[in-house]
């Protein structure tokens, strides 16, 4: 017996607002949306998917942003990432050091926090 992989991150979002969430997560971040299943796209939320990742959001009626938990991005060009994070309207923001990474943190236009991690060469 083992754990071996993880199939997605989920993440929370309030109702109605899938129009923002592929704005942000498709339109900025560049990630792709991914049809959810007919038995799940009723529940409202939306998808994404990109380059060895699964990110859910799905509708939570008594929404609250996740502002510590977060899902952390492997990304190339986080500086370029970041100045389109910020030309939409996302600060950005900067933390400790993490040996071996540049890293940022955005949030989402929920609030919940994402962090983008580029490794260092």
């Amino acid at each position: 017996m083992r754990v071996y992989g993880l199939d997605h991150v989920q993440l929370a979002m309030p109702r109605g607002a899938e129009d923002q969430a592929r704005a942000f997560y498709c339109g900025v971040l560049g990630l792709q949306e991914v049809p959810k299943p007919a038995n799940l796209a009723a529940r409202g939320g939306a998808w994404f998917g990109g380059e060895g990742l699964s990110l859910h959001l799905g509708v939570e009626d008594d929404f609250r942003p996740a502002r510590k938990a977060h899902p952390a991005l492997l990304v190339q060009g986080l500086a370029e990432l970041a100045a389109r994070c910020e030309a939409h309207g996302h600060p950005v923001t900067r933390d400790e050091p993490l040996p071996g990474y540049d890293r940022v943190y955005v949030a989402d236009p929920f609030g919940n926090r994402i962090e983008l991690m580029e490794p260092l060469q």
